[in-house]
């Protein structure tokens, strides 16, 4: 059975310097690796492309999400927990329903930290 995802705490600073900046302290590589190894999933890709794309910017519900990725409702919101998990998305209770929103800005801040520096 695959090891759960720590839960990366996305109230502090979501990242770093860039890797090639100097080399990486141990807290910092395992931040960076639970951030990549939550994006090392098509399903996952697929929905955070469908929550950028968001064009209301209201978020999406587990149902909507899960007929898009042609998966159940209990497939998809475990992947979005990993993605929670992560800091890459936001859920929102409404009632019965959960909709997610991306946070574009912790995956600014890993490409920034995967960004060579000249």
């Amino acid at each position: 059975m695959p090891k759960a995802l720590p839960v990366v705490d996305i109230s502090a600073p979501i990242c770093c310097a860039p890797v090639s900046a100097a080399p990486l302290d141990d807290d910092t590589a395992l931040e960076i690796a639970l951030r990549l190894k939550a994006l090392a999933d098509p399903v996952r890709i697929k929905l955070l492309s469908i929550l950028l794309t968001d064009e209301a910017g209201e978020g999406v519900c587990t149902c909507d999400l899960a007929a898009a990725v042609g998966l159940t409702e209990a497939t998809t919101s475990h992947h979005l927990g990993q993605l929670r998990k992560a800091g890459m998305v936001t859920p929102d209770r409404r009632g019965m329903n959960v909709y997610y929103r991306a946070r574009p800005d912790s995956l600014e801040a890993l490409r920034t930290a995967l960004a060579t520096t000249v």
